[in-house]
């Protein structure tokens, strides 16, 4: 038997953020995952990215994880343009609203899982076990996971970040909220005719909205076209070229003629929302607690800040000398979480309910609010504040 003070479940960018900062703190842990926690990666790009804020930028460069990826395949951005394909509304954010050099970096998802992994691998509190899970037994004072290679691992506390379909949710029976979008979304990457210049680009179709981010590549991005199911079908089943044009004409032709230079992956969009987060001895963290519509890219940065918010509450916890594992000690991460989890889901549904069709009385409505934004920048830095992650 391996006993351990913490047990998390989950080998991706949540499970390894939660792990690197616990690397100062007096707990034992086990890193859980059926897969390996580093995966080789390919010279060309990944079609899954993520736009990581600067919030969790400066976070992962504190934690040590940061200096380990490839400058090569990570890509800042100076600008975010957004507009509506079928009315005037159109807002650019820059860099130097803020005075920051960058707002956010595009950066393949198996990219900064591996080095985050490989700084987990460095700290001595931590120990990888590669295993599923056939069982969890709750006890009075310790959890025991049992695992698919006969190995035991006893825990005070077993943190769920294994993702959407998480298997430790299931096994709390924590209720959930779960609502289809109705839509599906096409990953790819393109080469442009013009250069990116670093612009995050953002179109809203009546459809759905189709984002264009910037990759190392001047004329490389990497798109996610999310539209009704219906539609995003039609578009994955064309041929190359159709497609091709097809996006080309979706984004106004931005960036000149944009053709694919990769497969296409899809998959549909759904919101979960996990009605409970936490018991005795068990806490969900990440995709496992919440999914969200990907307009805004912000599902990636609001599960990594779950599990920084949860390494903070639990390093509080000990210095105060309180149980790690007594819910209602565990309470007020949970409250502070769900808090910051709803008012994403409730903006993601307004945006989407927004910019979904072709109402007239909508497109005014659109037009109007993206153009006064643009030109309030009181309101604009306090969207982009949001948006860095501040």
């Amino acid at each position: 038997m391996h006993k351990v003070d913490i047990a998390i479940v989950g080998g991706g960018m949540v499970g390894l953020t939660l792990a690197s900062q616990l690397a100062d703190s007096p707990f034992s842990v086990a890193l859980i995952s059926q897969q390996p926690l580093q995966s080789p990666v390919p010279d060309t790009p990944q079609l899954r990215v993520s736009a990581i804020n600067e919030a969790n930028r400066t976070m992962l460069e504190h934690a040590g994880a940061w200096q380990r990826m490839p400058a090569e395949r990570v890509s800042p951005y100076q600008q975010m343009t957004v507009w509506d394909q079928d009315s005037f509304g159109q807002i650019d954010f820059s860099c130097a609203d803020t005075q920051t050099p960058q707002l956010g970096h595009i950066i393949e998802n198996q990219v900064l899982t591996n080095a985050l992994a490989q700084q987990v691998e460095s700290q001595s509190n931590v120990s990888g076990v590669q295993a599923g899970i056939l069982k969890v037994l709750a006890g009075e004072h310790e959890t025991m996971l049992m695992l698919d290679n006969d190995d035991v691992v006893a825990c005070k506390l077993l943190v769920g970040a294994d993702g959407a379909n998480s298997f430790v949710r299931k096994q709390a029976a924590f209720p959930i909220t779960f609502r289809d979008y109705g839509q599906s979304a096409i990953v790819a990457t393109v080469r442009s005719d013009a250069p990116h210049n670093r612009v995050a680009r953002q179109v809203f179709t009546p459809d759905g909205p189709l984002a264009l981010l910037p990759l190392s590549d001047p004329h490389l991005c990497s798109i996610v076209w999310s539209q009704t199911t219906q539609v995003a079908n039609a578009l994955y089943n064309l041929s190359d070229d159709a497609f091709s044009h097809a996006l080309t004409a979706a984004c106004g032709s931005v960036l000149g003629v944009s053709a694919l230079a990769s497969e296409r992956q899809m998959f549909g969009l759904t919101m979960r929302y996990a009605r409970q987060w936490t018991k005795d001895g068990l806490v969900i963290i990440g995709d496992a607690a919440h999914t969200i519509h990907p307009l805004a890219g912000q599902g990636a940065n609001l599960g990594m800040q779950d599990a920084v918010a949860l390494a903070e509450h639990l390093h509080a916890l000990h210095q105060q000398g309180k149980s790690i594992a007594r819910y209602r000690y565990l309470r007020p991460f949970e409250r502070a979480r769900k808090t910051e989890a709803m008012k994403m889901v409730a903006a993601m549904d307004g945006f989407k309910t927004l910019f979904n069709g072709n109402n007239p009385l909508k497109k005014m409505i659109r037009g109007a609010g993206l153009l006064a934004t643009d030109n309030l920048p009181s309101v604009k830095r306090q969207f982009i504040s949001q948006a860095m992650g501040f």
